[in-house]
């Protein structure tokens, strides 16, 4: 029996050379707010969080452009980058989908750009764990417990 709960959707990230042009479709002309920046040259990410809604049911769209294009992980492609998901236990669904065969990326879990303890599932499998997102970034984020009371979690 799964551990673990998928909550809802937590947010998705669009990646583009420029993150201006991307700010300007999301923010000014689609209306998101802006409510706060990430920065990594080791994770090859600048991004800035939006916000679509209000409250405990408010998405996260983050905007991604890498510093260096040439570089892995290439966060602006493909343009949809990735999908993050609330989960009610992010060590318990990590440790049985593991023992399930899904492969993650290194790092484990960490925390996020929004302060969140993350960890990601790789988008293609190997020998060793063959099943994976089948071509889909997915980032799995443990959920307050305000989300995991709000969204129905165990």
């Amino acid at each position: 029996m799964r551990p673990f709960k998928v909550l809802g959707i937590q947010h998705i990230a669009i990646g583009g050379e420029d993150k201006n042009r991307l700010e300007k479709f999301w923010v000014e002309l689609m209306g998101l707010e802006k409510t706060g920046s990430f920065s990594s040259e080791r994770e090859n990410v600048d991004e800035d969080i939006l916000r679509l809604g209000k409250g405990l049911h408010a998405v996260e769209v983050d905007i991604m452009q890498p510093f260096d294009p040439e570089k892995s992980p290439r966060v602006h492609e493909p343009k949809l980058n990735h999908i993050g998901l609330w989960i009610d236990d992010l060590p318990g669904a990590m440790e049985w989908l593991t023992q399930q065969g899904v492969r993650f990326t290194p790092g484990g879990i960490r925390k996020g750009a929004a302060g969140y303890d993350i960890c990601f599932i790789h988008p293609k499998g190997n020998e060793q764990f063959p099943l994976c997102s089948e071509g889909v970034l997915v980032e799995l984020i443990q959920a307050p417990q305000e989300i995991v009371e709000a969204l129905g979690g165990r």
